[in-house]
């Protein structure tokens, strides 16, 4: 069976969660406030200008370069940069809740000195089993949300064959996205994470060449320097507390 050609991936723009909980980290506080449920966080007008930007790189690819379908995470930061970065190209974007963000559960809207101060038997749960199989009571494990994007990916190559596909998503997405796509295994995955500072509206890519996916841009944040559009990195709003 044919496989994609081309697979894109890119983190939402700044949110207005992104700047509170960067906030609340390095104000050293125990809990992040902020009133919105997290699929309803918007973006910041920051997270505005970087989706703008990403909209300038889809608009300077050549027609047979274009990704042919976006696929967009139901949260509203998601859905917001992939209307502004889509806007005018007549590409077609459909919300798939498979790529939501890793839910926390008991962890969500807590910073990492919340997590030793209020949940110390956690902490040590986390620490002692990685980052990859952890699961917060109530949340997700990295190796839960790689089984919703790995049948999604399995639904885009059997609906797209030979196609271009471009997802808008979250930092963890990008992350996972590569395992999958480069096929790592959990300690390649870890130092990948370790490594890499995921930036808000940051771009990576991949071509298919035989039967492999060959990485062409990762994280890369050339257009929004061009655009002039600020590059920022921070942590989603229920990202997993460090």
């Amino acid at each position: 069976m044919e496989q994609l050609q081309w697979l894109g991936v890119i983190r939402h723009g700044q949110s207005t969660g992104n700047v509170i909980a960067q906030d609340a980290e390095t104000g050293g506080l125990e809990a992040i406030d902020i009133p919105e449920r997290d699929a309803d966080v918007p973006l910041s007008g920051t997270g505005r200008d970087q989706a703008g930007a990403v909209g300038s790189w889809v608009g300077e690819l050549k027609p047979d370069e274009r990704p042919q379908v976006a696929i967009v995470s139901p949260y509203l930061r998601a859905r917001q940069t992939a209307e502004l970065a889509l806007a005018g190209t007549g590409i077609p974007a459909v919300v798939d809740e498979r790529l939501r963000d890793r839910e926390l559960g008991v962890l969500d809207l807590l910073t990492g000195r919340g997590v030793q101060a209020r949940l110390p038997a956690e902490f040590a749960r986390r620490a002692r089993l990685g980052k990859f199989y952890y699961r917060p009571p109530g949340g997700e494990s990295w190796a839960d949300v790689l089984l919703r994007l790995r049948a999604l990916l399995r639904e885009l190559r059997d609906d797209h064959p030979g196609g271009r596909v471009l997802l808008f998503g979250h930092e963890a997405t990008v992350l996972l996205v590569r395992y999958l796509a480069e096929s790592l295994d959990e300690a390649e995955l870890m130092a990948v994470a370790h490594a890499t500072a995921v930036a808000n509206c940051s771009i990576s890519t991949w071509r298919r060449e035989g039967e492999l996916m060959r990485p062409e841009l990762f994280n890369s944040v050339a257009h929004l320097h061009r655009e002039g559009a600020p590059h920022t990195r921070q942590e989603d709003v229920n990202a997993e507390p460090v």
